[in-house]
């Protein structure tokens, strides 16, 4: 997943939004494994299954893409419609939850006969309280919603919410002010001052984007203003990049295999 905002270029007045200090979920690990997803290697993605192999399998975040019904159910689906992974049409936000939870997702390498529920997000935080960490993609929500979803489950400190437009980092902000943000390395940032500058316009906790997107000065420069860079690195044949993306710095990698890679990094002792 390539996730990129078009445009930085916000005018928001959020000087003094952070008067409390915003930490991250507590590391259990040296080296953070972030499920894109969830363990989606032998089951669908976004699934039950999926999240539940990343807790299996000692994974530090699922992450998770969240967006709302028609009836304002938060649900977990990538794409704006069901199309892809269910055996339905449409749009998630033109679909009642009655209609969603008819729906099945069929484990395409299994047969017809292996499906799948979408499940919601009071489901996924369920399953997820006190075991694993949530990398929340802020695809189509209400903030204060999800915001109250998260602490009815007391999970305040055990989520992170990437934001994917300018208007959700503003009411995230207002709302959650203790909530830490994430947002891509957008793509004109290639020195230490064009990310200083981008980020005391949109102070954020954690940054993402492709691993490649990042320079020797620019991931050096996140670390020494104490913002955390998790980048995405998933895709096929990720693992012939995972010693590039080591020697390069991160200490958290965004990952489709998490299983493999977090028996790679306790073989090379980062685990």
């Amino acid at each position: 997943m390539k996730k990129r905002l078009i445009s930085y270029v916000f005018i928001l007045c959020v000087a003094g939004v952070r008067a409390q200090t915003v930490k991250l979920p507590e590391a259990k690990h040296k080296f953070i494994v972030i499920a894109h997803r969830g363990d989606h290697v032998e089951v669908p993605e976004n699934t039950v299954a999926a999240f539940q192999n990343a807790i299996r399998n000692e994974v530090d975040f699922v992450e998770i893409d969240l967006r709302t019904t028609k009836d304002s159910v938060l649900v977990i689906m990538h794409d704006a419609t069901v199309d892809r992974m269910t055996n339905g049409k449409g749009k998630v936000s033109e679909l009642t939850y009655q209609q969603i939870s008819q729906l099945k997702i069929t484990d395409k390498a299994k047969g017809p006969t292996k499906t799948y529920a979408i499940p919601t997000f009071e489901e996924v935080l369920t399953i997820c309280r006190n075991r694993i960490h949530i990398y929340l993609d802020y695809k189509s929500a209400n903030v204060q919603q999800s915001y109250n979803m998260i602490k009815k489950f007391g999970m305040q400190n055990q989520v992170i919410v990437y934001i994917n437009q300018p208007s959700q980092y503003t009411e995230w902000r207002k709302v959650a002010p203790a909530m830490p943000l994430m947002m891509s390395l957008p793509d004109d940032i290639k020195s230490e001052e064009t990310l200083k500058n981008f980020l005391e316009k949109t102070p954020v906790e954690l940054l993402d984007g492709d691993y490649t997107d990042y320079t020797d000065e620019t991931l050096k420069t996140a670390q020494r203003l104490g913002v955390t860079v998790w980048p995405d690195i998933q895709s096929a044949d990720e693992s012939k990049n995972w010693d590039k993306a080591i020697d390069m710095g991160f200490k958290g990698l965004q990952t489709d295999h998490p299983k493999a890679l977090i028996e790679y990094l306790k073989k090379k002792g980062l685990r």
